[in-house]
């Protein structure tokens, strides 16, 4: 399988190490959404992923993970204990300065382009329901996304699980 961190386009690009400060305040800012995480934490999920790639002046960034990543997270495990071969989209912040502004859809038509060259069928991701995060339902839904389940975490937090199938490249007449 080929990683993530390879090809850039014109407003895409490829996370590197000098840009985990930033990005790492980022998350940190969208906590409540996304989840706190020590730079270690944060370090280590980079290192993790099989995507990892940024919008703009790192403006917003998406990391996302597969079936195969080790660890313990509740998402991803609920997901490797109903599907086979996924892409799971662990991470997505946009900057204030720059919601409204397609860069969260131009980083998923990044995602779904690389993923019709890798082969993973499915790309999963979770919304929270408990705290609400109607930015990310609405983003979601216009991308095709659909529900496939939810979950109470151990946070207090409760989420729906999402998924929209890729079609491999060259699949399409």
């Amino acid at each position: 399988i080929g990683s993530g961190k390879g090809a850039m386009s014109a407003s895409v690009y490829d996370l590197k190490l000098e840009h985990l400060v930033a990005v790492h305040a980022l998350n940190q800012h969208y906590a409540p959404e996304l989840s706190s995480l020590t730079f270690k934490q944060f370090t280590s999920l980079f290192d993790a992923a099989v995507y990892a790639r940024a919008a703009g002046n790192l403006d917003g960034f998406l990391l996302a993970l597969d079936q195969d990543t080790r660890g313990d997270g509740e998402n991803l495990n609920w997901l490797k204990a109903r599907l086979p071969h996924f892409l799971y989209v662990d991470r997505l912040a946009v900057a204030q300065h720059a919601q409204g502004r397609g860069t969260a859809r131009r980083l998923y038509g990044d995602l779904f382009a690389w993923d019709a060259r890798s082969g993973y069928p499915l790309i999963t991701c979770e919304v929270n329901i408990r705290p609400p995060n109607p930015a990310s339902d609405a983003l979601h839904a216009l991308l095709g996304f659909a529900e496939i389940g939810q979950q109470d975490l151990s946070n207090g937090k409760r989420v729906r699980y999402l998924a929209r199938a890729i079609e491999p490249a060259g699949t399409k007449p």
